[in-house]
């Protein structure tokens, strides 16, 4: 006998439309692809890809940027800072990050998302050479020196528990497809840098 949720696994079915992904993206001149920005709280991720996104819409690509903050006044509201939580928050930004890929969208995001298993995750649930990791890569002295929202001195007061970086790890990507060096180069140029690599890469045309 199949339990409820088994029985309803097998009810549910993917349904394949006339307009697909590549139409999509036929119609808006260009290829979908997720820039995943990762890097500890401070590093700079919302404002170097706010910056991107602002260039790539001044060559007319259809973009949309989610950033951890945002969602979490919606679709991640009822989610808190637990380890189990953290997890289905990238799972769901994943999931959302494939759907927007799918209308034709080229989407950036900005999330901690301090594990390689999850970011690994992510990276799976698309086509090989849509998923572009790219890691702002600034030091923990860096990112702590600038706290912009105070997170840090609040985690060194021991008032926010499990904090990426100080108390809890954060995994460095191995190998990100843009690497970039954030404490050392100015919003400008770094996203002159993205922008490079993604003509570099076909994704883009300028």
């Amino acid at each position: 006998m199949h339990s409820e949720s088994n029985i309803t696994d097998e009810n549910i079915v993917w349904h394949h439309h006339a307009v697909d992904k590549d139409l999509r993206a036929k119609l808006k001149k260009q290829k979908p692809v997720v820039l995943w920005f990762t890097g500890l709280s401070g590093a700079g991720k919302s404002t170097i890809a706010g910056e991107l996104e602002k260039h790539l819409a001044h060559h007319g690509y259809h973009t949309y940027l989610l950033d951890g903050d945002n969602v979490r006044h919606g679709l991640c509201r009822d989610l808190g800072f637990s380890e189990q939580d953290r997890r289905e928050n990238i799972r769901r930004i994943g999931e959302l990050a494939k759907l927007m890929a799918d209308a034709g969208l080229i989407v950036l995001t900005a999330f901690i998302s301090p594990h390689r298993a999850e970011r690994q995750l992510v990276r799976d649930l698309l086509p090989e050479g849509e998923f572009l990791e790219v890691f702002v890569n600034t030091s923990l002295e860096v990112c702590e020196q600038r706290d912009p929202k105070g997170l840090y001195k609040k985690a060194r007061a021991g008032e926010i528990p499990d904090f990426t970086g100080i108390d809890s790890e954060y995994e460095a990507p191995h190998s990100p497809e843009i690497d970039l060096p954030a404490g050392e180069k100015s919003i400008q140029e770094l996203a002159e840098q993205c922008l490079s690599e993604l003509h570099r890469r076909e994704i883009i045309q300028l």
